[in-house]
């Protein structure tokens, strides 16, 4: 039986510049059998969390040793620049080594309370196999969350990339195995669509799966998985996140701050900023100081350390992004988009090259406001104070992050309260902190990852009741 080929193509060039191939169906089911037999033998060859974090930390030291190789890899397959995916593997293994750090009191026993006789605790076990099914757009960020808390929870992991960056589960393998990791303990499949994944979450073999990606793949997984009760599912989806800027807030800064959480990687972050609701009396100085930063930014090869943007993932996306941006002005939206060379002149290679645009004059009959965009656009919406900042803010289908900009720091926090997302930044923007539950609410997605809490998924737990022996 022939086996799909799959191909990852260069936002750059629309060119192919890796091809991988499929497994069959039996081969696939095979992961799953193999996981198992790799995990049971885990327990007795791994039983202590020591010697499964002296893995963890070897493994982060050899990842931390080939950052330059692996971020100019990165930079060609998703299309990031140079200058910042690096950056990305430094703040993953900073992650990494924070759940490392952590593990001991995540994945201690909890006492019960005290009783003359009587011993109880709840113990934590490894769950078993772990399908992880992980996004491009960040992709070491993204399988951190769930590959060290289970290789340290003691599972087995079986590793989906997404075909736009394939080789970061393959690096991921051979390291965690030059470090002394058991065979078999990760693998990793190549495939296309999450259907392709059916018989293995159909089978007992896989005990939980992780999915990051979007809304519509996240329900193609979970419509999937609910034929097994004995299978769990968390899932990281879309975000619509927005951003208010109170009239106390100095505009400049604000909007200095915003655009970077608006476009950095090109607006491809489930955590960017996509609505921005501006207070009136600052409103149009927010907006002439956006443009002015966004003239500053510079779109071009993302190989060379001076360009701020790089292409989107794909010529799909990019049309996507465009159409809502046509949109958007067909009713009635401003384009205010500064004069800058390098978004007019854009970088005649085939690429999925796209400007970033400050729109306004935008409304929620708008996709641009509602939808997900996933690119470098920046609407901006006039809104006469906090109350209907907030309406607005929550007037959406996703919850994943909110940010708040204000000089009255208590009054942000209070606001904070009343926004439906799982994160609220006050006075930043874009930074899931590995100290803190990283959530969605809504569509946004289901489960937790990072802190204490990102281990629970990855464990079951069991109650222990020890009576004494009576004499």
């Amino acid at each position: 039986m022939a086996t799909e080929t799959i191909n990852t193509i260069s936002p750059s060039t629309n060119k192919p510049i890796l091809t991988r191939h499929g497994l069959s169906p039996s081969d696939v089911l095979a992961l799953g059998t193999r996981a198992q037999s790799a995990f049971k033998s885990f327990q007795k060859t791994h039983p202590t969390l020591a010697s499964r974090q002296e893995i963890v930390k070897k493994a982060l030291s050899v990842i931390e040793a080939r950052t330059d190789e692996l971020a100019a890899e990165l930079t060609d397959q998703m299309g990031r620049p140079i200058a910042y995916t690096g950056k990305e593997i430094s703040t993953a293994l900073l992650r990494a080594n924070y759940m490392l750090r952590i593990s001991d009191e995540a994945l201690a026993p909890t006492p019960g309370d005290a009783e003359t006789g009587f011993k109880r605790y709840i113990e934590r076990l490894p769950i078993g196999v772990v399908l992880v099914i992980f996004a491009w757009n960040y992709p070491y960020l993204i399988l951190v969350n769930s590959l060290i808390p289970c290789i340290l929870a003691g599972n087995a992991v079986i590793l989906k990339p997404s075909p736009q960056t394939p080789t970061i589960a393959e690096h991921m393998k051979a390291i965690f195995e030059e470090c002394g990791l058991p065979k078999d303990l990760i693998q990793y499949l190549h495939c296309g669509s999450p259907s392709e994944l059916s018989p293995l979450i159909l089978s007992p073999t896989v005990n939980h799966v992780t999915f990051t990606g979007s809304v519509a793949g996240g329900l193609a997984v979970q419509k999937i998985a609910a034929d097994r009760i004995d299978l769990t599912v968390g899932l990281e989806l879309g975000g619509k996140d927005p951003s208010y800027v109170r009239a106390d807030a100095d505009p400049a800064w604000a909007a200095d701050e915003i655009i970077d959480g608006a476009v950095f990687n090109s607006g491809q972050s489930c955590c960017a900023i996509e609505r921005v609701y501006v207070h009136a009396h600052v409103y149009d100085a927010f907006v002439a100081e956006a443009q002015k930063i966004l003239a500053g930014y510079k779109v071009g090869d993302p190989r060379r350390r001076d360009t701020n943007v790089g292409p989107v993932v794909s010529a799909r996306a990019k049309d996507a992004i465009l159409t809502q941006i046509a949109q958007a002005k067909a009713a009635g939206a401003r384009d205010e988009t500064p004069a800058n060379e390098s978004f007019t002149n854009l970088p005649a290679t085939g690429g999925n090259y796209v400007a970033p645009a400050l729109l306004t004059d935008v409304t929620h009959d708008m996709a641009i406001m509602t939808e997900e965009t996933f690119g470098p656009v920046v609407p901006v919406m006039k809104v006469s104070g906090d109350e209907e900042a907030i309406a607005l803010m929550n007037d959406s289908q996703f919850g994943l992050t909110a940010t708040i900009w204000t000089k009255d720091v208590p009054r942000g926090e209070e606001l904070a309260r009343e926004v439906q997302a799982g994160t609220v930044f006050v006075n930043r923007a874009d930074y899931p902190s590995p100290d803190l539950a990283w959530t969605g609410w809504k569509d946004s997605g289901k489960g937790v990852t990072m802190g204490r809490w990102g281990f629970e998924q990855f464990v079951k737990m069991r109650s222990v009741h020890v009576k004494d022996y009576p004499k």
